[in-house]
């Protein structure tokens, strides 16, 4: 994971200072791309722990379709805490624009289940993409997280926000797209998620996982991340060998896999490294 430690070291040399919506503000650089081959290992940075069970818990989340915190709570994994309501709910977040869109004729559409039945019978279509940019449902930036949810909107705007997939050789690749970019806090749990679904749709689709290609927007580390004992503790740190992910089976269908199914095997991070998030 060299290549993220360079992500580091470009948005220190060439980024820009930007006040952001959080008002912490940033050191940003726009329009980069890193290309993970998931043959290589699996991408799970290791100059510093990241908590694969909250990676694990919060894509399962997702592929449910759900869009209250509590089940999260649960599992112990605390991610979202911050911008959901008391009762837990966040609004039509990731869950909902991936598996339920609403269409305008009152329908609402599945795009995972609708993208695996494309990938199994077209896989040579260049439509297989998900979106989760509804512009019906982005939050006011003037109110806050919880205000937006009970408004019926989105707790928080996508940063991830589209992802597209790509078959060749019996392999399938995905790129994804991400507007705004944490890269100390948000980045490395970002390419776990999806080198992790790109292993779940390989798998329901008798497919290789191919290539995990992260296209990203605005890409920036906040100030309060600029400090000897956060980003450039990190810097100095030596990458270690990735580890190896295990599916244990292959379940019915994408949206039936649990913890049980999933184990990282080999992983020898360097100690975690505690960072303040920005809300």
């Amino acid at each position: 994971m060299q290549v993220y430690l360079e992500l580091l070291r470009d948005v220190i040399a060439n980024g820009q200072d930007q006040i952001d919506r959080t008002g912490v503000g940033t050191r940003a650089v726009f329009g980069r791309q890193v290309r993970f081959n998931l043959a290589d290992g699996f991408p799970l940075l290791t100059t510093k722990r990241v908590p694969f069970k909250s990676v694990v818990g919060e894509l399962l989340w997702f592929l449910s379709g759900s869009t209250n915190n509590t089940w999260l709570r649960e599992q112990g994994i605390s991610i979202w805490n911050e911008w959901a309501t008391e009762n837990g709910a966040l609004g039509p977040i990731y869950g909902a624009q991936w598996r339920a869109w609403p269409a305008a004729d009152g329908r609402t559409i599945d795009q995972l289940a609708e993208l695996v039945t494309s990938i199994r019978q077209r896989p040579h279509s260049r439509r297989l993409i998900i979106s989760a940019w509804n512009p019906a449902d982005l939050p006011d930036e003037t109110l806050s997280p919880q205000d937006n949810v009970r408004a019926g909107r989105m707790a928080l705007a996508p940063c991830h926000c589209l992802f597209q997939f790509h078959v060749a050789q019996e392999r399938i690749s995905c790129q994804l797209y991400q507007r705004s970019a944490d890269l100390f806090l948000g980045v490395p749990f970002n390419i776990a998620s999806y080198a992790l679904l790109t292993h779940f749709i390989a798998q329901q689709c008798d497919l290789e996982p191919g290539e995990l290609i992260h296209t990203f927007g605005d890409l920036h580390l906040y100030r309060n991340h600029l400090t000897p004992e956060i980003v450039y503790q990190q810097l100095e740190r030596e990458p270690r060998a990735l580890p190896r992910l295990v599916l244990h089976q292959r379940p019915a269908t994408l949206f039936e896999y649990t913890f049980a199914d999933i184990e990282i095997q080999g992983y020898d991070p360097h100690p975690a490294i505690r960072a303040p998030i920005a809300v």
